[in-house]
């Protein structure tokens, strides 16, 4: 049972990794960029599984941003996984805190969303195996992306670093789509990251407080003009 579940787990995750390695091909060749070697490289991945977060982290690391501005946008842009793992403990089988905490290291958006919506109760062997998958893409892309960096052009390099981009278009178009009440987020917070670049007094603040201040205001923009109503029963 427990193999089977495992091995479910597996086949389900796979097309997650295979989407996770482009994108981390692209992490790790920016890495590279940035003069992070390859081993710092591999190791942030394993140890971080979060794509926005490793490339806002990576971004600041380069400009040398101090290690609280580091923190705190590491929180800020991470914050929506404890979300996650609040809503999931509610579908997953009784086990142990350690298994818990297991669990709790790789959620994702993707690894949630299949998860969640998976049919009755999730056990450990079969997230075991949601997670893994993923994982590996997401470490193997970076490795593959960091010892790319230093033999392709600089100039390709760079271009690849567009991948973010078309990553958070892809994320936020179809769900725009459905709701404006997130189009009209996304475009408060893009509003305020361009007054935040080129209103003269307030282009000194860095880049890690910049997004910082995006996403604080946008998500309150958000919670006060399109405020969550609890579905009648």
């Amino acid at each position: 049972m427990k193999t089977k579940e495992f091995l479910n787990g597996l086949r389900a995750g796979l097309p997650i990794a295979l989407g996770y390695i482009p994108v981390s091909f692209s992490f790790g060749m920016i890495c590279t960029q940035s003069c992070i070697p390859l081993w710092a490289a591999l190791a942030i991945s394993m140890t971080n599984l979060t794509s926005a977060g490793q490339f806002a982290g990576i971004h600041l690391i380069a400009v040398n941003a101090p290690l609280t501005e580091i923190a705190v946008v590491s929180l800020v842009i991470n914050l929506r996984y404890m979300l996650m793992s609040l809503a999931l403990s509610q579908k997953l089988e009784r086990m142990p805190l350690i298994k818990r905490m297991l669990i709790s290291f790789g959620i994702t958006d993707e690894i949630f969303s299949v998860a969640s919506t998976r049919i009755g109760r999730v056990g450990f062997w079969y997230m075991l195996g949601l997670i893994l998958t993923p994982y590996i893409g997401w470490s193997a892309g970076t490795l593959l992306g960091s010892a790319a960096g230093g033999i392709l052009p600089g100039a390709v390099v760079s271009c690849m670093g567009i991948a973010l981009y078309a990553m958070f278009l892809a994320i936020f178009i179809p769900a725009s789509k459905k709701q404006k009440s997130i189009l009209a987020v996304v475009i408060f917070a893009a509003a305020v990251s361009c007054i935040l670049k080129y209103t003269p007094i307030l282009s000194s603040i860095s880049a890690g407080w910049a997004t910082i201040i995006a996403t604080i205001t946008a998500s309150a923009f958000g919670a006060c003009v399109f405020p969550h109503r609890e579905e009648k029963k």
